[in-house]
């Protein structure tokens, strides 16, 4: 994992790069999903999915919360 960003009183503020392997079903679900979906992209999809699976895990991140609803506001 790599960091883009600034630090704000001692908190990570940016993005994260990540590169991992999913399982190939995943990964064509995701490009079929994005083919009839212009509006988003890997990127959308995959931040949108994380912190959906933080929030039901109860994670309270003001900033993954954001996230989470940002996933749903976006969704068709």
């Amino acid at each position: 994992m790599t960091r883009q960003g600034e630090t704000i009183a001692g908190r990570f503020d940016g993005s994260v790069s990540l590169e991992a392997e999913v399982p190939e079903a995943l990964f064509d679900g995701m490009c079929a999903f994005i083919d009839s979906h212009p509006h988003w992209d890997q990127y959308s999809v995959i931040t949108s999915a994380l912190a959906r699976f933080l929030v039901q895990k109860g994670f309270e991140d003001q900033a993954v919360i954001s996230h989470y609803l940002d996933g749903i506001v976006q969704s068709p």
